[in-house]
């Protein structure tokens, strides 16, 4: 049995999906793995389902009936891992642009201790991106930095995707407040463990983009992202618990 579980949201991965998850398996600590699809069309899920044949109890898999957006995915999986009790639970990519290995050090800073949530930031020193064109690249920096200015959140990658959270931290956020669904749920994930009090550190990755499938960036993710970091702002000075979990009454 593992203690740890990695969150793979998936749509359209068919290309993907068996690499990864034989990736994540032939590592030499054991993960267990958690597919959140979306109704694929290109039979993402089924592929899941034979590969759930060979791999048994160590490979899961959620079926949603559509595209809901990639934070209620992720939202859906932490409850998954809450009630499962796993120790260490992880967001990781369908394309490879998340080096599997790199689950271990995330693993191992949040294990010893040094961190409550782990980011695999490409913004640190040592830190890298791969293959992204100049407009993408300046757009993801300039979130970074516009996050940082309007939260004061010390985070250099903020929009990254790739972490290792101790279950303790998704136990103490209310979940079902968190607002936003694409680019935004990464920065307001990390704030809200930030505002709680819980220690985020980045480890340095290199981020290649992805070789096979489709982008699911859009403009529309983006604004969502502008709009929402003023928005966790505005709420954070009006409520600092404003993610926190309501205390059970005496």
């Amino acid at each position: 049995m593992s203690d740890s579980l990695v969150i793979i949201p998936t749509y359209n991965e068919i290309e993907n999906i068996n690499e990864i998850i034989h990736a994540v398996f032939e590592l030499e600590e054991s993960f267990h793995i958690l597919i959140v699809d979306d109704g694929s069309p290109d039979g993402t899920g089924a592929a899941v389902k034979q590969l759930q044949l060979t791999f048994g109890d160590s490979l899961h898999l959620l079926e949603r009936t559509e595209k809901s957006g990639l934070g209620t995915a992720y939202i859906a999986g932490f409850k998954y891992g809450i009630e499962k009790r796993y120790d260490y639970i992880f967001e990781m990519d369908a394309d490879f642009s998340h080096k599997p290995v790199d689950l271990i050090r995330l693993r191992k800073e949040c294990h010893e201790g040094r961190a409550d949530v782990c980011v695999g930031s490409r913004y640190v020193k040592g830190g890298g991106v791969v293959n992204w064109p100049w407009d993408r690249l300046f757009l993801s920096r300039g979130a970074s930095f516009y996050v940082q200015a309007i939260t004061w959140m010390p985070v250099q990658d903020s929009t990254g995707g790739f972490k290792c959270y101790k279950r303790q931290v998704l136990e103490s956020i209310d979940l079902d407040k968190i607002q936003f669904v694409g680019y935004a749920f990464q920065i307001e994930m990390k704030y809200a463990a930030w505002t709680l009090g819980f220690t985020v550190k980045e480890i340095p990755i290199i981020f290649e983009d992805r070789i096979r499938g489709t982008s699911k960036m859009n403009l529309s993710i983006v604004s969502e992202a502008i709009i929402g970091v003023l928005k966790m702002r505005t709420g954070r000075l009006f409520s600092k618990q404003k993610y926190g979990r309501p205390k059970a009454k005496a």
